[in-house]
C-alpha cells in the first residue's frame, strides 16, 4: 500500500491522514490571503508545467491503464482513467481558464448603513479546507488543486489506488511548481490508499476539514454520503434520461441521443435511459435503435419499445434504475410529458434532463416538474457540464440542494461572513 507523496512506505496510514488534515488547517489562513496575483501565477506555472512534463505523466498513466485492463475493467472505467496528449491539454487549458476568472475571495455580495451608524457588509470568502475522494480519474487532482487554490481553500485529496502512478506523476509536477510559487506543502496534499480505515478517519476529520467531496462510482459516493461527519456535497452518479416528445424531428431526436449516449459513455452527463412519447414510438424506435446496436449500445426496452424493435433485450425494472456509465441504455415507451416526468422522478438521481420537442407548453411543463441540476431542451444532456455552461472546471456536478446545485466551480467553493464595522456603538435593549 502506498499512502502519500509525503508520507512514505510503512507510515500508519490513519495517523498520516490525521496529520494531513491538522497541516492543512495550519496553512488554511495563508491561502486565504493569498493575492489574486500569486494565485494566478501559480496556476499559469501548473498549466505550462502539465505540457511541459507530458511524457512522464502519460507513461505513469498508461501503468494505470495496463492495470485496469489486466483487471478486466469496463471500457468506460479505463476511458475514464486514460489520459492522453489532448486531454492532458484541455486540462492545462482549463488551469489558465481558473487564473482568468475573477477573484470570488473579498467579493462584497452586499453592504448597507444602519440608522445607528453601523456599516454592514456581506463578504465571500473561502471554506477553509476542502476534502475530495476520488477514484478512476486522474484529471479530478488538477481541477481540484486549481479551483481551490483560485477559491483560497487548502485541499487534501485521497486518491483511489486505480490512480497510483497518474497521481504520483501528476502531484510530482504540481507540488515542484507550488514549492517555487511559494505556496506551503501542507495547502495542497495528496494522499493515496485502500486502506478502509484510512478512508473512514478521513471522512470524520470533522475538526479540520470543512466540507468533503465524493468523485467516482455510486458506491464511492454512498459510502461518504453515508458515513462522513463532514459536511458533504454529494456529485451523484447520473441516471439521466432523454425524453423524444411526440412532436420532435426525428432527426434530431435520434442526433441528440445518439451524442447523449455515446460521446462519453462513462460521463456521469451521459444518458441512461431513453424515453419516447408512443404517438411517435413505431417511427422512431426502430429507427434510433438499429443505431444504437450499430455503435454496440445493449438496448434494453419495455414490452412495447421490444414489440416495435424485437431485436433488442427486454428490460426489467432494474435496468431503469442503474447508472451504466457504460454502453448500455434502457428505453421505455410512455403516453406524453407527465408519464415521461413520473417515470423520472421515480429514477432520476437528480443531475441532468433533457426533452427534444417542438411544443412550447410540453417544454414549458418539462422545465418546471423535472427536479434536476439541469433541464435540457432540445440539446444533448453532455452540455451539463462547467466548461460547456461558461463555468470553466469544476469539481463534479452536486445533485443537491444546498450548497450548491450543479457543476462545483470556483464561488461553490466559497462561504460568506458578515463584517460589521462601527465607532462606538453599544446595543441598548
Amino acid at each position: 500500500m502506498t499512502l502519500g507523496m509525503d508520507g512514505g512506505e510503512g507510515a500508519d496510514p490513519v495517523e498520516l491522514v490525521e496529520a494531513a488534515g491538522r497541516l492543512a488547517r495550519e496553512c488554511s489562513p495563508q491561502m486565504g490571503s493569498l493575492s489574486t496575483l500569486a494565485k494566478n501565477d501559480a496556476l499559469h506555472d501548473i498549466a505550462t508545467a502539465l505540457v511541459d512534463h507530458a511524457d512522464s505523466i502519460l507513461a505513469a498513466n498508461e501503468r494505470d491503464v495496463e492495470a485496469a485492463y489486466a483487471a478486466h475493467q469496463s471500457e468506460a472505467l479505463v476511458d475514464r482513467l486514460t489520459l492522453n496528449r489532448s486531454r492532458l491539454g484541455k486540462l492545462a487549458e482549463g488551469v489558465r481558464e481558473v487564473a482568468a476568472f475573477a477573484d470570488p475571495v473579498g467579493e462584497v455580495l452586499r453592504g448597507s448603513r444602519r440608522p445607528n451608524g453601523l456599516w454592514i457588509k456581506e463578504v465571500r470568502v473561502p471554506i477553509g479546507v476542502v476534502g475530495v475522494v476520488y477514484e478512476s480519474r486522474p484529471d479530478v487532482m488538477v481541477d481540484a488543486i486549481s479551483l481551490c487554490l483560485k477559491s483560497g481553500n487548502a485541499v487534501i485529496l485521497l486518491g483511489g489506488a486505480d490512480v497510483r502512478n497518474s497521481t504520483a506523476a501528476v502531484f510530482e509536477v504540481i507540488r515542484q511548481t507550488l514549492d517555487r510559487q511559494g505556496i506551503p506543502r501542507g495547502a495542497v496534499q495528496c494522499l493515496q490508499t485502500d486502506d478502509p480505515a484510512a478512508l473512514d478517519r478521513f471522512m470524520r476529520l470533522t475538526r479540520y476539514i470543512d466540507v468533503l467531496i465524493p468523485r467516482g462510482s455510486n458506491e464511492l459516493i454512498r459510502r461518504v454520503c453515508d458515513t462522513a461527519t463532514i459536511p458533504t456535497i454529494e456529485t451523484g452518479a447520473g441516471n439521466c434520461h432523454l425524453f423524444i416528445e411526440k412532436t420532435a424531428s426525428l432527426e434530431m431526436a435520434c442526433d441528440i441521443a445518439l451524442n447523449a449516449k455515446l460521446n462519453r459513455p462513462g460521463a456521469v452527463n451521459a444518458i441512461e435511459t431513453l424515453l419516447v412519447d408512443e404517438p411517435i414510438a413505431a417511427d422512431l424506435l426502430p429507427l434510433i435503435t438499429a443505431r444504437l446496436q450499430a455503435a454496440d449500445v445493449d438496448v434494453r426496452g419495455c414490452e412495447r419499445t421490444c414489440a416495435l424493435a424485437p431485436s433488442i433485450h427486454p428490460a426489467t425494472d432494474e435496468d431503469f434504475q442503474v447508472a451504466y456509465q457504460d454502453l448500455t441504455l434502457a428505453v421505455r415507451v410512455v403516453n406524453g410529458v407527465d408519464e415521461a416526468i413520473r417515470h423520472i422522478a421515480r429514477y432520476g438521481t437528480h443531475l441532468a434532463e433533457g426533452i427534444v420537442t417542438q411544443d412550447y407548453s410540453s417544454a414549458r411543463r418539462f422545465c418546471q416538474r423535472v427536479d434536476a441540476a439541469a433541464v435540457l431542451v432540445n440539446a444533448s444532456t453532455r452540455f451539463m457540464d462547467g466548461y460547456e455552461l461558461g463555468l470553466g472546471a469544476e469539481l463534479g456536478i452536486s445533485t443537491q440542494k444546498l450548497h450548491r446545485r450543479g457543476p462545483i466551480g470556483i464561488r461553490a467553493l466559497t462561504t460568506w461572513k458578515w463584517v460589521v464595522q462601527g465607532d462606538g456603538q453599544v446595543r441598548e435593549d
